[in-house]
């Protein structure tokens, strides 16, 4: 096969480049404690889209941070027993999508899932940024915030801390069962899959990330691949941080959104699939926080393929879910 990054044995001892801040889990555990004080004020209502056979699906809102409010699709059962519980199963989507359609939801309800798909703030879903921030963007979401003089104006931190609200969305939930609570996500979902699970410590039990983004962004861009989904950091770089001296800091402060220094965190058990020829989000990017995980963990690795829909994945995901890889 063709190499487009490190020989396979080299990633699964690769560690990540870019720089961890010396605040990093303050930085997190002061955004832990906004989280913990926004009220939920969750809303739901009929949706109007879809009248399928066995399930019920609703559009579901929440306050997060920031003064945010954010929208989900939500199915069920239709036939739930009273006092049963059922697991909880959180979908992510790809970076500036949104959380698809409901019928895409019906096969994880049909095995008796609750589903809660999220669409992510200001992107191409319901929910909304309310955020105001300073500083400028020179294109795409990366960088929004960035250069604001709060850091806690950094755009994928407060889409990691709606993660974290989510899950309260979740526990709140008729028939909800709070020892059965799942995430799972692709690209930019498998990032927020990530962030997910380590934000929300032992709420999350299992977690499934496809070829996940919003990791070792220095080595992206030493690898000449910020460009795609990556482009704005390249472009910002550029543009507002030209010198060596301006460059180390830039990579240190975009270290608090990079998901390989959250992946220690994570207790849940790990299912990971990529592709060695992922020239969006190269294979070292992605080992640099799998490699962190320290809790159970497995990953299926495609040697030709790239960013795009892995074999199988979507059927072994189920198996996780259901009964885990032991059995």
């Amino acid at each position: 096969m063709p190499i487009l990054d490190m020989p396979l044995e080299a990633l699964y001892k690769y560690e990540g480049r870019n720089p961890k801040p010396a605040d990093f889990d303050a930085y997190w555990e002061k955004g832990l404690k906004e989280v913990a004080v926004t009220p939920l004020k969750m809303q739901t209502a009929k949706a109007q889209k879809i009248e399928p056979r066995n399930a019920e699906c609703y559009d579901l809102y929440f306050n997060s941070v920031k003064n945010s409010r954010i929208h989900c699709w939500y199915t069920r059962p239709s036939a739930v027993k009273r006092g049963e519980k059922l697991p909880v199963l959180l979908i992510f989507h790809g970076y500036s999508g949104h959380a698809g359609p409901f019928v895409d939801k019906l096969a994880w309800t049909g095995q008796g899932y609750i589903v809660l798909a999220m669409d992510c703030r200001g992107q191409g879903g319901h929910s909304e940024d309310r955020n105001p921030v300073a500083g400028r963007t020179h294109g795409g979401l990366i960088m929004r915030g960035f250069d604001d003089p709060d850091p806690s104006n950094m755009y994928f931190r407060n889409v990691f801390l709606d993660t974290v609200q989510l899950v309260k969305a979740a526990k709140s939930l008729p028939n909800a069962d709070p020892d059965r609570i799942y995430a799972r996500g692709g690209s930019q979902g498998g990032a927020l899959t990530v962030a997910c699970a380590a934000l929300n410590g032992g709420d999350i039990k299992k977690a499934s990330a496809q070829h996940p983004f919003l990791s070792d962004y220095k080595r992206v861009w030493e690898m000449d691949l910020a460009r795609d989904a990556y482009h704005d950091v390249r472009e910002h770089l550029r543009f507002y941080y030209p010198t060596y001296e301006k460059q180390a800091a830039f990579w240190e402060k975009i270290g608090y959104i990079d998901i390989q220094h959250l992946a220690p965190r994570i207790t849940a058990e790990i299912y990971w699939a990529t592709g060695l020829m992922d020239n969006i989000c190269p294979p070292s990017s992605q080992f640099a926080a799998y490699n962190k995980i320290a809790s159970k963990k497995h990953m299926d690795i495609f040697p030709d393929f790239g960013h795009e829909g892995l074999p199988d994945v979507a059927d072994k995901e189920a198996t996780f879910f259901n009964v885990g890889f032991d059995r």
